[in-house]
């Protein structure tokens, strides 16, 4: 009897999962039917679920710049399932405040202390906790300078036979960089414009980006200048210049420093070679050393022309007493 009720049984489920082209729809929209009804009500019921909504944080723009600031904070929050879905999806999602009332002062902000913060900020959910353990911020008060411009040469390289023979002009001279404070105190004094250009024989007139670290923080004025240069023959030539001593440590008794110094340098063809002989046109070194002894350096050449350039200088030795 037990045996063949269990038949029975096996009989009516595998009926039920036989599938023939007459109830294959039926059965699909019924299982269908059965999941949108669970959906349904599974969302109308509460639940809590990890919500990142963003941020943004409300001080003195005139006065004050963000250097390093949160866009997110993620919530766990609890609410109704239409409603988590929705934000969850970012359908409505609030941008979330914090306000800074000394925005210099604060370089973190501890997560457990948001949820009265924001909580009336979230209609209709219920934070359970912040996921954020600690939120770091830095604001910096906002400044500006005007910085001067220099043009870096080194990567120009010209056609056999021609240098540049003026000085390097750049429109305008300098920039103004309005920023973080902080960042514009470490600047160097001069903001350096590197142009490459290779086998030049022809003036150069071209268009720079004035770029300085961390310049996704600094407006500038004017973002581009351009630089000038006339190019033209010149040749290598070489020449002695009279040595100098800068001496700022006038105790100091100097022994073996030369009245001269060798060097190789390029001129345009057709310079007339007397304004290398003036009294302004010189070789240096500094006797600054602090403490007294033996020292071989290069000195550096002091008074040429824009358009002269040296290519090798000789060494000196000499004593410091």
């Amino acid at each position: 009897m037990h045996t063949k009720r269990a038949v029975k049984f096996l009989r009516i489920i595998s009926n039920l999962f036989r599938f023939n082209r007459t109830n294959w729809k039926a059965v699909a929209l019924c299982f269908l039917a059965a999941m949108v009804f669970w959906l349904f009500s599974a969302l109308n019921k509460e639940h809590d679920t990890n919500i990142s909504f963003p941020l943004q944080f409300e001080y003195d723009h005139d006065r004050f710049v963000a250097v390093e600031i949160p866009q997110q904070v993620q919530l766990n929050v609890s609410g109704i399932g239409w409603d988590l879905l929705r934000k969850s999806l970012g359908v409505k999602l609030q941008t979330l405040s914090i306000t800074l009332e000394r925005p210099t002062e604060v370089k973190k902000i501890v997560g457990s202390t948001l949820p009265p913060v924001l909580a009336s900020q979230i209609g209709a959910l219920k934070i359970n906790h912040v996921v954020n353990d600690t939120l770091f911020v830095e604001v910096d008060s906002k400044d500006t300078h005007t910085f001067r411009l220099v043009a870096d040469l080194t990567k120009v390289t010209f056609r056999n036979g021609y240098g540049r023979i003026s000085p390097v002009v750049i429109l305008p001279d300098s920039v103004q960089l309005e920023g973080p404070k902080g960042l514009l105190h470490d600047l160097p004094d001069s903001i350096v414009l590197s142009m490459s250009k290779s086998k030049v024989d022809e003036n150069v007139r071209e268009e720079l980006e004035v770029q300085v670290a961390g310049d996704e923080l600094l407006k500038r004025n004017p973002p581009v200048v351009e630089v000038r240069f006339e190019v033209g023959e010149v040749k290598e030539i070489p020449w002695k210049l009279k040595l100098m001593g800068k001496d700022k440590k006038v105790s100091w008794r100097v022994d073996g420093l030369p009245d001269s110094v060798s060097c190789r340098m390029v001129v345009p063809i057709g310079l007339d070679l007397t304004v290398l002989k003036s009294p302004n046109v010189h070789a240096f070194v500094e006797l600054n050393q602090a403490i007294p002894g033996n020292f071989v350096v290069l000195p550096r050449a002091s008074g040429l022309p824009p358009a002269a350039r040296i290519v090798t200088m000789d060494s000196v030795s000499f004593r410091l007493y």
